[in-house]
């Protein structure tokens, strides 16, 4: 309301002003002509729907464009010093808004990384390219068990709930999966209209509460979920042990975002802080959780139903897997979040000092189905800063089938990192649930930009993948990416980390892994 206000004042001074240059001198007329200017600047921002930015501070907005254009080096400084925490790097993002944008995204003068620093990392370009592929390739998930599968693309939106996000940006998210035709991760905090209104694919999250299927005292509620799992929008549902950002403590949604509709979607009291359990109530050892999944994709009428988590110890990997081979039944996927993933509110050392990197959960939890025969029946998502396609074509060499992004749809639809999410004061109408600035996220226009940058981001994975010499993931080999381990030593993946033979774990377990194999218990999620 108060930027109305500001520009009804500013067009009041402009009648006064006129009046004055009316009667008075030609100083006056500068003037007019000065605050003319100012009203019809502050007019076209609050009706254009391309800046969200400038829809919630018309004229200032301008500021912020001004300074982003005038040297890269300045660029830099103004958006991490005032919109990044742990932001990705300035190519990065601004391969992402040009994507969104439908701008062609290619930066000149060469890299900005340091590439003789230890530890970086490349992909290993063939001397004989392959054409690359009319169409992306999909993933079709579900296994034995599972009698509705689901193709699903290489990229996909990943979970962020409604509480987390506004309203604008999930119909924005949801109707940019529509147009693209990718998934859309509900996160945990229930099923809302607004997932389910741009007619795009769902991947239902169910977290520790339960939120939008449970009961009055907050445990899982079969029925409800049976009612709302029959959607046809939901293709999949996936059960959150834990995320990335925050592994072993439960969702946080902070009171001030916690208002009438979202306490009604979630089915928690309005105005009070909002946290889910850090553990389910629906189980408590590994072989209890594989019944629950069984459990879940039965009442879902066998679509696929996986489970999420970011890995913390291979002992409770390697537990879950026992469990699945003595029930004989197993998730149809695992999305492993990585410790960099991002989160709208969480305890700083939790962020910063809990859970496996990206790179390490996931080749723990392929090796894990690899060594015990599972790996043919479940696919695996990988989460946690994917942003670009060498983000995707790295994912799949580490063992990944698929991948979601979340920072960088949230950039796609307007963010600018500007770490006000658990404020409720987003400026751009992105994390926050007031109604004053979520009008500034124009669905129509944002959804189209979430729609571009998929479909670019997906291209250059697989023209990647065709400078590899590959034209499908299957083809894609640990030797193809490679690490600088010392100042004149560069070893590849295939090198550096131990690959299982299928059954391996089974038959003959290998050294590194024997200890950890013998203390996993079907029946008991115990300390590593």
């Amino acid at each position: 309301m108060l930027r109305f206000l500001v520009v009804g004042f500013a067009a009041v001074a402009l009648l006064v002003v006129g009046v004055a240059a009316a009667i008075g001198s030609w100083a006056w007329w500068l003037l007019l002509a000065l605050l003319a200017g100012l009203v019809a600047t502050g007019i076209y921002d609050l009706v254009q729907r391309r800046h969200s930015v400038l829809r919630n501070y018309p004229v200032l907005g301008h500021l912020r464009y001004l300074l982003e254009s005038l040297r890269p080096e300045l660029q830099q400084y103004f958006i991490e010093r005032n919109f990044d925490g742990r932001p990705f790097d300035r190519d990065t993002r601004t391969v992402i808004y040009e994507r969104a944008k439908g701008i062609h995204g290619e930066l000149s003068f060469g890299t900005e990384r340091d590439i003789e620093v230890v530890g970086y990392e490349y992909l290993v370009h063939s001397t004989l390219p392959v054409p690359q592929p009319e169409q992306p390739p999909r993933v079709l998930i579900g296994g034995p068990d599972c009698t509705q599968p689901y193709s699903m693309s290489l990229l996909n939106v990943s979970a962020m709930s409604f509480g987390a996000l506004s309203a604008n940006a999930l119909q924005a998210l949801n109707r940019g999966a529509a147009l693209g035709g990718f998934a859309h991760d509900t996160g945990e905090g229930g099923l809302t209209p607004y997932h389910l209104s741009g007619g795009g694919d769902l991947v239902w999250e169910i977290g520790s509460g339960y939120f939008g299927t449970r009961t009055d005292d907050g445990r899982f509620d079969p029925a409800q979920f049976a009612e709302k799992v029959s959607h046809d929008q939901i293709k999949a549902v996936s059960l959150k042990l834990s995320q990335g950002a925050k592994p072993g403590v439960g969702g946080v949604l902070p009171a001030a975002k916690v208002s009438a509709e979202i306490a009604r979607y979630r089915g928690v009291p309005q105005g009070e802080k909002c946290v889910s359990p850090a553990w389910h109530s629906a189980f408590s050892t590994p072989r209890e959780m594989v019944q629950f999944v069984a459990e879940m994709r039965n009442l879902a009428n066998g679509k696929p139903v996986g489970i999420k988590l970011c890995v913390g110890s291979r002992v409770d990997v390697l537990a879950m897997c026992k469990a699945m081979i003595a029930e004989g039944t197993a998730p149809d996927f695992i999305i492993v979040d990585g410790a960099e993933g991002g989160t709208a509110a969480a305890p700083l050392e939790y962020e910063d000092h809990v859970g496996l990197p990206l790179t390490d959960g996931l080749m723990t939890v392929h090796n894990a189905l690899v060594g015990t025969g599972l790996r043919d029946r479940i696919k695996i998502g990988a989460s946690g800063k994917v942003a670009a396609g060498n983000d995707i074509v790295k994912r799949l060499i580490q063992g990944a089938d698929y991948t979601n992004a979340a920072r960088a749809m949230m950039m796609a639809i307007g963010c600018i990192q500007a770490q006000r999410c658990h404020t409720n004061t987003c400026p751009v109408g992105v994390a926050t649930q007031d109604p004053k600035r979520t009008r500034a996220l124009d669905v129509a226009d944002k959804s189209v930009r979430v729609q571009r940058y998929h479909a670019s981001t997906v291209a250059q994975a697989m023209q990647l993948m065709a400078s590899l010499g590959v034209s499908d993931p299957a083809q894609l080999s640990p030797y193809m990416l490679r690490k600088k381990v010392t100042a004149t030593v560069v070893r590849s993946y295939a090198e550096l980390y131990e690959w299982l033979e299928p059954g391996q774990l089974l038959d003959d377990p290998p050294l590194n892994w024997r200890t950890d194999w013998q203390l996993a218990d079907p029946d008991s999620f115990r300390p590593a």
